[in-house]
């Protein structure tokens, strides 16, 4: 019974009546912004999905999950937190100044920082077990390089409300990437032995063989940097060095949040077979099978990041407007419904996964799916708390951030180097979840005290715990009765129950959203 009135009353309540035209604005961006998001990371898992089409044995593809753990946290050091100073600092900054300075900072430091990656390239390969493919450290560092060299031209198309150009940029480096890998590593290792003096014998190498799936994102990125020329363009090479300094200030403690954020996310990965007490085997076999399953649960951060992709300018755009802690609070309560749409298609249809290993016959790389979606979940915790995460960034207060960030990678460290031996993969999985969570929750509270937004807590909590039992009553039926077609029936009746509770619970804010309001009235 209480069970019941709790449910009751957390979906059952009084919506503020405040204006939809901003929430309107932030559906419409995110929209724009998130399908060449969602286009470039489905193609992009897609390139990962080909992984076991093109290798049988998943600890061929360690050495690769090893250069795309690292290539995050350099990625934070290469941009220094200049991509959120640049929509920080936008308002109040003349535009064209910001955009020179800050630039030519970049350039400067991501020359200087690329010369130091090539000198240490020796220490990096025997640190990272990178001695079977050291061409990867030279391919990871022109990745870095230019992309690094395209972040505030991207700031840029964000700022000046250009999604189209951003889609397309965006857009056409994945499918380079995508034709590349299908091409070098599906087709021509077979086509090239019966046509040894066709035209793609000046381009192919056989003894590269992975080294392509690399060179196909570097291909990727050189491309975007150039498609991006007319951004690159409008610089003038001009430094302000006061207003260096200034931003600096506010975007140094962002470089520890990001730095922690990458701990929090691919230390795992990073790690794993150097604590995993297996044989240098057996450890990158499994390091192959969790880099490729992490990925599906990592599908939830396709959402996120087309959300922050619109958000982060439109949360600065709001700051001063009498009723933008109302605005948040609406914001946060259809991006967790979102997100929970998400978990759901992940865990509930997590089995058509393994199937389509089966199918192909790669039966080793079904190991490990049991621990997606507790990832999954953990991830919509980290959705949630980069939505929280505007309080310290609204106030100036980022070094809180960066305290958050660092508890949350003390957390993952020492969760990690102790589970991992005991649980391998569930143990990476139970402290990325315990991190996330943990880092939610003391966003929230710190933010409340700060920067007081009115989140329906009731209401999300109660998403999220429904969300959860349907995953669990799904497991429950496949337990006792595992067959495909009542596994597939019961997922899409759940699925489609979940969806008929948000429609009976929102239906009046949901008519008023574009695309979705048309087809709920």
């Amino acid at each position: 019974m209480l069970l019941k009135q709790y449910f009751y009353s957390s979906f059952f309540v009084k919506t503020e009546s405040i204006p939809l035209s901003g929430i309107k604005k932030l559906a419409g961006q995110t929209l724009w912004y998130g399908l060449p998001t969602i286009a470039s990371r489905f193609l992009g898992y897609l390139m990962n999905l080909s992984l076991p089409l093109f290798f049988a044995m998943p600890a061929k593809t360690a050495d690769l999950t090893q250069v795309y753990a690292l290539i995050p946290f350099l990625n934070v050091l290469f941009t220094y937190g200049l991509e959120t100073a640049y929509f920080r600092f936008s308002k109040e900054e003349d535009q064209q100044k910001l955009y020179n300075t800050l630039s030519v900072s970049l350039l400067a430091s991501s020359i200087l920082f690329t010369a130091g990656l090539l000198l240490m390239k020796d220490q990096i390969i025997s640190w990272a077990g990178l001695e079977a493919h050291p061409n990867f450290a030279y391919w990871m560092t022109g990745i870095i390089f230019f992309d690094a060299l395209s972040t505030l031209a991207f700031a840029k198309l964000r700022q000046e409300n250009r999604p189209k150009k951003y889609a397309l940029v965006r857009i056409s480096s994945v499918i380079i990437n995508l034709t590349a890998v299908i091409v070098f590593l599906g087709i021509l290792p077979n086509y090239m032995p019966n046509h040894p003096e066709s035209f793609f014998r000046y381009i192919w190498n056989d003894t590269l063989g992975i080294d392509y799936y690399l060179l196909g994102n570097l291909v990727g990125s050189i491309v975007t940097f150039l498609l991006l020329f007319k951004e690159f363009s409008s610089l003038r090479f001009e430094m302000d060095f006061q207003l260096w300094k200034k931003v600096m200030q506010y975007s140094y403690p962002l470089i520890i949040v990001g730095m922690g954020g990458m701990v929090n996310d691919m230390l795992s990965r990073l790690i794993y077979q150097h604590v995993v007490n297996l044989p240098e085997e057996a450890a990158k076999h499994e390091l192959g099978i969790f880099g490729n399953i992490y990925r599906l649960a990592v599908l939830i951060t396709i959402m996120i990041q087309a959300f922050r992709m619109a958000a982060e300018p439109f949360f600065f755009s709001q700051q001063k407007n009498d009723d933008a802690q109302k605005v948040y609070a609406r914001v946060m309560k259809f991006f967790v419904i979102a997100c929970c749409f998400m978990f759901l298609f992940i865990s509930l249809f997590i089995d058509a996964f393994g199937w389509f290993f089966m199918a192909i016959n790669k039966p080793l790389w079904v190991e490990g799916l049991y621990i997606v979606p507790l990832l999954a979940l953990g991830n919509v915790f980290l959705g949630i708390y980069y939505n929280l995460s505007i309080w310290y960034k609204l106030t100036n207060k980022n070094l809180y951030g960066a305290y958050i960030t660092i508890g949350g990678a003390v957390i993952t460290i020492v969760l990690n180097i102790v589970l991992i031996p005991r649980l391998h993969y569930l143990g990476a999985a139970i402290a990325t979840f315990v991190c996330y969570l943990f880092m939610m929750i003391i966003s929230y509270v710190q933010g409340q005290r700060y920067y007081p937004v009115p989140y329906n807590v009731k209401k999300l909590t109660a998403y999220i715990t429904v969300v959860v039992l349907a995953y669990g009553l799904h497991r429950g039926i496949v337990y006792f009765y595992d067959a495909i077609w009542l596994n597939l029936l019961a997922a899409l009746l759940l699925f489609t129950l979940f969806s008929r509770l948000v429609i009976w619970a929102e239906k009046r804010e949901l008519q008023q959203l574009p695309l979705i309001g048309k087809w709920i009235r």
